[in-house]
């Protein structure tokens, strides 16, 4: 019933959005990381990922999916997917729970339960801790690198593969992206940007190399940082989603 549940949700999403998952799909090979962005509490956010895992699992079996919640729920998670919890059981940060996302966890456990070469992990830092979150969640990432690709469902800002912080800025950091790259590892993003808040129904894929996509990007994810806004988001996104009301608007 569960996985019923899962697939009514995929299938909920808008059929004739221009946007493809395929370049998406092209880049989740073994070996590699890609995270999707998203602005927390968005159920339709939540039905794009579950679609880019359904349209991967219909070409390939393996694949680890990571999501933004502390490490040390994993093992309520693990009992969830041998049906020893409740998806009610996993805590999750006040400003990432909705009950949408717990339908995400509740069908990703069912998936892994059905498939053992389907993994869900939690790999975010305990926020009570005071732990560099990008940090420690780049290093549960890297641990896991290996033959299953990794599909990564993150807040859009850690989705920043480079950040040039402007000079006055005394506390400089670098999100679990951009760490990732440094690190040498292959990592793909694409973060999902909304043109109105309300508008959630139709979506289009747009490249890095696109202007539209350095202005999408400039404007959401730099326009709140203290950094320079890049001429070009090449180096620093994949790709952008955009979300908008209408086929017109994306």
């Amino acid at each position: 019933m569960r996985y019923l549940v899962f697939l009514a949700l995929i299938f909920s999403l808008d059929t004739s959005a221009k946007g493809s998952h395929s370049l998406i799909l092209q880049g989740i090979k073994p070996h590699s990381i890609t995270i999707i962005g998203e602005t927390h509490k968005r159920p339709e956010s939540f039905q794009f990922f579950q679609s880019i895992i359904s349209d991967y699992r219909q070409q390939h079996s393996c694949l680890t999916v990571a999501l933004e919640i502390a490490s040390n729920q994993q093992s309520t998670i693990d009992q969830l997917v041998q049906d020893q919890a409740k998806v009610a059981d996993i805590e999750i940060a006040p400003p990432i729970d909705h009950p949408d996302f717990r339908v995400l966890i509740e069908n990703l456990a069912e998936l892994q339960r059905q498939n053992d070469c389907v993994k869900l992990i939690a790999i975010d830092a305990d926020i009570k801790l005071g732990i560099h979150r990008d940090a420690w969640m780049a290093k549960e990432l890297a641990s896991q690198v290996g033959k299953s690709p990794i599909l990564v469902l993150l807040g859009s800002l850690h989705t920043s593969k480079l950040v040039e912080w402007n000079s006055d800025l005394t506390r400089k950091f670098a999100y679990v992206a951009e760490l990732l790259t440094n690190e040498g590892y292959t990592v793909r993003t694409y973060p999902q940007i909304w043109k109105d808040r309300e508008c959630n129904t139709h979506y289009r894929f747009i490249k890095a190399d696109e202007p539209e996509a350095t202005e999408l990007v400039v404007d959401d994810l730099f326009g709140i940082l203290n950094a320079v806004k890049p001429n070009s988001v090449q180096t620093v996104v994949d790709g952008v989603i955009l979300w908008g009301c209408n086929e017109k608007e994306v």
